[in-house]
């Protein structure tokens, strides 16, 4: 599936639907309040990963000097750059995402707007934090920026204004502390429940528990659609270059395997068709950047769902079926494995 984004522009906002701006005195109070209470010992205040987290690359994704486990939305490499530890949003480079997907978690962010201060509302310091690459958690200068409430720092952006804005001035780093909950779809498609997120934003409440009413975006309230359970999470290029360092996520769906979002050249190399036995064939085709299967029995045909555990290895929700892909010196998978419990089911491509 390929994702796009309709990014933010600067413009009157209809406040109606958005709930109440704060006002200036409210924001001021927040501001400076929040400013006294961290000042010993912002400028270079270090979060550590606690135990049973697990980072979005391996480790800390910004001591391996790399964005090895990012990429632009379509999957291919990214075009941010690395400076100092931090990874940076280069001006026309487009979204950067995770290669692992992620359903309800708990993300820390730590992030900074450029100290040089240039432009106002929406045109300074601007980025955002995508969950599942569809709700976004509002990245912006909003030291002394006037712009529209609901879309302040720590906004869901176009939905819900922050409760506070305990910002800090420009060039000092800023944490948010997400922790978001999925929606969930039935089987037909229908919305059983729909997105929630609490964030705090330098230490200080203010998103709690909303409930999200679809994707986020401008001057829309665009409907749910139904979605996989996990999805990357996506850094927003705004045209800004936004720094972002310590990076981590906390899976808190029991689910005991990594999930990958992988680009169309890697899935294409897998798809056709797989013959086990003369009445038995293999289908898996690429479909909405996901592969899916059909089982072509004599009298029947299974079609499912494969989710990414590894370039090569796939796997089937809710089920105890592996898809394991055997590849050839080009590159192209020659054979699929299926591991159904204890048994195996291999079929060869056909030519």
């Amino acid at each position: 599936m390929e994702i796009r984004f309709r990014l933010v522009r600067t413009g009157q906002f209809d406040r109606s639907r958005a709930g109440p701006c704060p006002t200036r005195s409210a924001v001021e109070t927040a501001r400076h309040g929040a400013s006294a209470a961290a000042s010993s010992g912002r400028r270079n205040r270090q979060h550590s990963r606690p135990t049973g987290t697990s980072a979005v690359g391996r480790g800390d994704p910004f001591r391996r000097k790399d964005l090895s486990q990012w990429s632009q939305l379509n999957g291919t490499p990214p075009g941010w750059v690395v400076k100092d530890g931090c990874m940076e949003a280069v001006a026309g480079s487009g979204y950067v995402r995770t290669l692992r997907n992620f359903g309800d978690c708990q993300l820390h962010v730590e992030w900074a707007a450029p100290t040089n201060i240039e432009g106002e509302g929406q045109g300074r310091g601007n980025s955002g934090v995508f969950l599942m690459t569809k709700y976004e958690v509002q990245v912006l200068d909003s030291w002394d920026n006037d712009t529209y409430a609901d879309g302040a720092a720590a906004a869901v952006y176009g939905q819900y204004p922050p409760l506070a804005l305990p910002c800090r001035p420009p060039g000092e780093w800023q944490t948010y502390d997400i922790v978001f909950t999925r929606p969930r779809f039935a089987s037909d498609g229908k919305l059983v429940s729909p997105a929630r997120v609490t964030v705090l934003y330098n230490g200080v409440l203010v998103q709690n528990n909303v409930e999200l009413t679809g994707p986020t975006g401008w001057l829309e309230r665009a409907p749910y659609t139904v979605h996989d359970d996990k999805l990357p999470i996506a850094l927003q290029d705004h045209g800004n270059p936004v720094r972002y360092r310590n990076v981590w996520v906390r899976d808190l769906e029991r689910s005991t395997r990594p999930e990958f979002t992988y680009p169309a050249d890697v899935l294409d190399a897998l798809t056709g068709r797989y013959q086990v036995r003369p009445d038995f064939q293999v289908v898996i085709e690429r479909q909405e950047g996901q592969l899916r299967s059909r089982l072509v029995l004599p009298d029947r045909e299974i079609r499912q769902s494969l989710v990414a555990a590894s370039k090569t290895l796939f796997f089937v929700r809710a089920t105890d079926i592996d898809y394991s892909f055997q590849l050839d010196n080009s590159g192209k998978a020659s054979q699929v494995t299926l591991k159904v419990g204890r048994s195996d089911i291999t079929g060869r491509r056909m030519k």
